[in-house]
């Protein structure tokens, strides 16, 4: 009877952690979500856009389950993070040091590479997704050591990060500086990861790094694409004169 007892208290206290590590998925996934909007943007079309995301989450939860099962060993090899680092870094630097990408309409809004296939862009999803997840699931076994309950946040977070990836890719076309917002922010995550090789006490707080995504992502939303253009439209067009302004018409000469 004791037993039931407990065992019932530890499911309910389990249970009161879910919202935590949910919250805590979606909270870190903010960055994730754009970097893995813009590696889409690569894919002409918003089908295979959508496709991409789709099937390259499901191979990224394959892969996180994989790296959640295996935390406790994967914790013990720093190669494993600096592997991390580095990847996401190597995306920061291609994306700040790339060309603008024209699409069809002959619009430059794309940097990075573009992709000729559906299966090109998925492998590069998954594994975008699995560095990012060398942070945030080291956060979630540090709230909880329960396996099956990181294991839930983590399969409602890859289905927020879903439906994220998918607002992002519209925000992107919406948004001048949102896409340079996101990927400074990947950039704090990599340098956070770098830290954490380095030296744990140089990593700085949760807070600080929430505080930090707020305000790029203030800032990514702060100005919608072509609102100047429209803004020298306007100021182009020529007034039409006022009616006391006109020059008067010569009437025409009365036939005798």
């Amino acid at each position: 009877m004791f037993d039931l007892l407990s065992s019932s208290s530890e499911l309910r206290d389990s249970l009161a952690l879910l919202p935590v590590l949910v919250a805590l998925e979606a909270v870190l996934s903010a960055d994730n979500a754009i970097a893995l909007a813009a590696i889409a943007q690569g894919l002409e079309g918003h089908v295979l856009q959508r496709r991409a995301l789709n099937f390259g989450l499901v191979c990224a939860f394959v892969l996180r389950v994989g790296l959640i099962l295996t935390a406790s060993w994967v914790i013990g090899f720093w190669q494993f993070e600096l592997a991390g680092a580095v990847y996401l870094l190597w995306l920061v630097f291609q994306y700040f040091t790339s060309s603008n990408q024209k699409d069809q309409d002959g619009d430059s809004h794309h940097h990075g590479p573009r992709f000729k296939s559906l299966w090109q862009a998925i492998p590069m999803i998954a594994v975008t997704d699995l560095a990012f997840s060398l942070d945030s699931v080291t956060t979630a076994i540090a709230v909880s050591d329960q396996i099956w309950l990181v294991l839930t946040g983590g399969l409602i977070g890859v289905v927020a990060l879903r439906f994220m990836a998918g607002l992002f890719i519209r925000w992107l076309d919406e948004f001048e500086h949102l896409e340079d917002a996101g990927f400074v922010t990947v950039a704090l995550v990599g340098v956070r990861l770098l830290l954490k090789v380095v030296n744990d006490s140089y990593v700085p707080p949760e807070w600080a790094m929430i505080a930090a995504i707020a305000i790029l992502f203030t800032w990514g939303f702060s100005k919608r694409k072509g609102s100047d253009a429209d803004t020298e439209v306007a100021i182009e067009v020529p007034l039409e004169p006022m009616e006391s302004e006109r020059e008067p018409q010569e009437m025409p000469s009365e036939v005798p």
